[in-house]
């Protein structure tokens, strides 16, 4: 008789696993929520006020919107990455996705408007404001397409649509580790088209990924399998005959269409 440890190894190492997703996603948005939440606490405080913040302190409501809305977005976009989680609490995934949608389309618009209206310092105009302003309107709208999915009970579109957004909005984590070596090599931040390029980076890898893994999915490639062709010179099967006695109307064969 198996034992009860004989058992559950298996399931339990799955599990595990599945929360190394997670645990992956909120190390990545790391450093941007905690450099979010220092930057928070420094418009509470009052400052300093430098060049470089003044524009968050003459207007503190667009930047502090993002900054929390990012952080919530991040942060419970991370736990529904875990397939148990979302068999065993439907009802909890639900709830976290009516707050994840707001969020996330919230941080991305405050995004918009911070690009358009602040003051910019030198160097972060011109092809970055075309990277900013792409990816949070790709990212807004993907997350609005994947509600609007959801509703129809679209579930694999509803699941693409989410995975692209949440891959847009976590790509201030990646763009840390896009940056760092330049910022390592050169002794200082980029600037100016080099900046604008690691951080386009940053969002570019993210969706990749987020495209490489949906390709990947089952569904999909069940999907695009077709049936054999039939073998050439292969007879079509024959009507069969009407049976004795009948009305002379011949029986469709099996596999014929009807009508």
């Amino acid at each position: 008789m198996a034992t009860r440890d004989d058992q559950t190894p298996g399931p339990r190492r799955g599990r595990a696993r599945e929360w190394l997703v997670p645990a992956g996603l909120i190390l990545l948005t790391a450093v941007p929520v905690i450099a979010g939440a220092d930057r928070v606490g420094h418009l509470a405080g009052g400052g300093p006020v430098t060049p470089d913040n003044a524009r968050f302190f003459s207007m503190p409501l667009p930047v502090v919107v993002h900054i929390i809305s990012a952080s919530v977005f991040c942060f419970l976009g991370a736990f529904q990455f875990v397939p148990s989680l979302r068999r065993r609490r439907p009802r909890w995934h639900r709830l976290a996705g009516r707050l994840l949608v707001p969020s996330g389309v919230a941080a991305a618009l405050a995004g918009i408007w911070m690009t358009l209206f602040y003051q910019l310092p030198a160097g972060d105009d011109g092809l970055l404001t075309v990277f900013r302003l792409v990816f949070g309107s790709a990212m807004a709208l993907s997350l609005v397409l994947g509600f609007t999915a959801i509703l129809r009970r679209d579930i694999a579109s509803h699941q693409a649509w989410m995975m692209r957004g949440y891959a847009i909005g976590v790509g201030a984590g990646t763009q840390v580790l896009t940056s760092l070596p330049a910022d390592l090599i050169l002794g200082r931040m980029p600037e100016g088209v080099l900046r604008a390029l690691l951080l386009g980076a940053g969002w570019a890898i993210n969706l990749a990924v987020a495209e490489w893994l949906l390709r990947r999915r089952p569904g999909r490639r069940a999907r695009v399998a077709t049936a054999p062709a039939p073998r050439p010179g292969a007879r079509r099967p024959r009507p069969a005959a009407a049976p004795a006695g009948g009305t002379g109307t011949p029986t469709p064969a099996a596999g014929t269409r009807r009508g």
